[in-house]
């Protein structure tokens, strides 16, 4: 059921401090029509374009899909947003930022990867200089595909507003809160929750905490929707009510020499202007940034035998024309029981036809016990096996049948799932922080396989199924 909400905050009226987080308000639900006004009365009653708004300000519309689909969002700004001087390419250029992926920029492996935490850097480095992508798929200009980015920084955003307008970006903070301030109000993004800045916003990123590290995952043509819950039923995994969106709140007065940095086409411009872009008094619509906090996810698991697919524990999903096929899944595994009975629990060993971006926010991952580090990150492409580490597999096989329920805990990690196989960037490849060693983790597996021991438990008996299934997992 669709939602309509008005928020009306008088002690955001005419409040000019865009680094002030203090007293954050957000409105909750899910593709909902939301309203927000800063000031009462700044959105017009009964149509969107007047011959004149109230309090002399613009109407300014701005669309998420083409004109014929509903999702749009509806803004009363004191200066419309094409107020500014021509764009020019960014000087100097960025070199590490990939919309469109094809031989001459990037590459394909089936090797299995994974990259140690980054470093922050040591000189001066904000969120634009230090976004960069890892892989992706597809292009920008075709409007299908994604990419995969991770950023690291040091220092807020000065006197500037990014703008992506390649595609959505899903950012997960792993070091350091994110003050977002954006055209519809500000989010505080702290690591544990995930916020979503839809293709074409501005918005200027603040440091609070200093030193920031995280992911970013960028999809091209289509929006995140929740996933169908199928039999679950109404209740479980992301419950809609529980996404924030922020409520207006404008900046106003001059800002001499202010940049609107965009990414367009992969590529970075600048364009300057003389004043806020943050100069939104008043919005409605349903195409609109928002946060989500990752520990209010109710988690699936299997409470008799055997493994559930990582399907099971979905938060977001940009889907494709094919039914049941993502063009990029966002998927958790945080804090829950493990109960299966004469289960192997950890994650099983397997091959996947989608292709598998891992990282990790806190603690550590179930299926490797070394190596996979919080800030790290690891990429299983189309069809690569991959599975639980030595140690991970031979503790749970210590372990035997007689284990009982266990609660895995301090963990947060998480995965970029998508049905168009990566190519990987040369400087990723290339990186310090690459594990040269991850294919080590797996060398220690010894067979397992006994003849006599299956023969037995068969009685004689062994049948074909039996020996496939022995083999498999040996």
């Amino acid at each position: 059921m669709e939602k309509k909400s008005q928020h009306q905050s008088s002690s955001l009226i005419r409040k000019t401090d865009g680094e002030d987080f203090s007293d954050l308000n957000y409105e909750s639900g899910f593709g909902n029509s939301f309203s927000s006004e800063a000031i009462d009365g700044a959105l017009p009653r009964g149509q969107n374009s007047p011959l004149v708004c109230p309090f002399g300000l613009y109407a300014e519309q701005i669309s998420g899909t083409s004109f014929t689909s509903p999702r749009k969002l509806n803004q009363r700004r004191i200066k419309p947003s094409a107020t500014h001087e021509p764009f020019k390419p960014r000087v100097p250029a960025h070199g590490k930022l990939v919309s469109e992926f094809d031989k001459s920029n990037s590459y394909t492996t089936p090797t299995q990867l994974r990259w140690k935490p980054v470093d922050i850097p040591d000189s001066p480095t904000d969120f634009i200089d230090g976004l960069y992508t890892i892989c992706g798929a597809g292009s920008s200009f075709l409007r299908h595909g994604y990419a995969i980015h991770m950023y690291t920084a040091n220092k807020s955003m000065d006197n500037c507003a990014f703008c992506n307008a390649d595609g959505d970006f899903l950012v997960v903070p792993q070091k350091g809160r994110l003050w977002i301030a954006t055209e519809c109000g500000k989010l505080e993004v702290s690591p544990g929750e995930i916020a979503v800045l839809p293709q074409g916003f501005r918005f200027a990123v603040s440091l609070p905490d200093g030193p920031s590290r995280g992911y970013i995952a960028e999809i091209f043509g289509t929006h995140f929707q929740l996933p169908d819950l199928g039999p679950i039923g109404a209740n479980g995994l992301a419950a809609p009510r529980d996404f924030l969106v922020p409520t207006a709140w404008f900046e106003e007065g001059s800002r001499l020499g202010y940049t609107i940095v965009q990414k367009f086409g992969g590529e970075l411009f600048t364009a300057r202007q003389d004043f806020s872009p943050f100069n939104v008094v008043a919005w409605h619509g349903n195409y609109v940034p928002y946060k989500y906090d990752l520990s209010k996810f109710c988690p699936f698991n299997t409470v008799l035998v055997d493994h559930g697919d990582p399907s099971i524990n979905t938060v977001l999903t940009a889907p494709t024309d094919k039914p049941g096929v993502a063009l990029l899944d966002f998927v958790i595994f945080p804090p829950r029981w493990l109960v299966a009975e004469h289960t192997f629990r950890p994650p099983y060993y397997h091959r996947n036809c989608m292709s598998e971006f891992m990282g990790l926010i806190r603690g550590g991952y179930e299926a490797k016990a070394d190596g996979f580090l919080p800030g790290g990150a690891s990429l299983h492409s189309c069809m690569t096996p991959h599975g639980p580490d030595t140690k991970t597999y031979e503790a749970t096989i210590a372990r035997g049948s007689k284990a009982g329920p266990y609660k895995i805990t301090d963990t947060m990690a998480f995965m970029f799932e998508s049905c168009l196989i990566p190519r990987i960037c040369p400087w990723a490849l290339e990186s310090p922080f690459m594990d040269h060693d991850y294919y080590q983790c797996w060398i220690g597996l010894r067979s397992h396989f006994s003849y006599e021991e299956a023969d037995n438990e068969s009685d004689g008996e062994l049948t074909m199924w039996d020996m496939e299934q022995r083999i498999l997992c040996a």
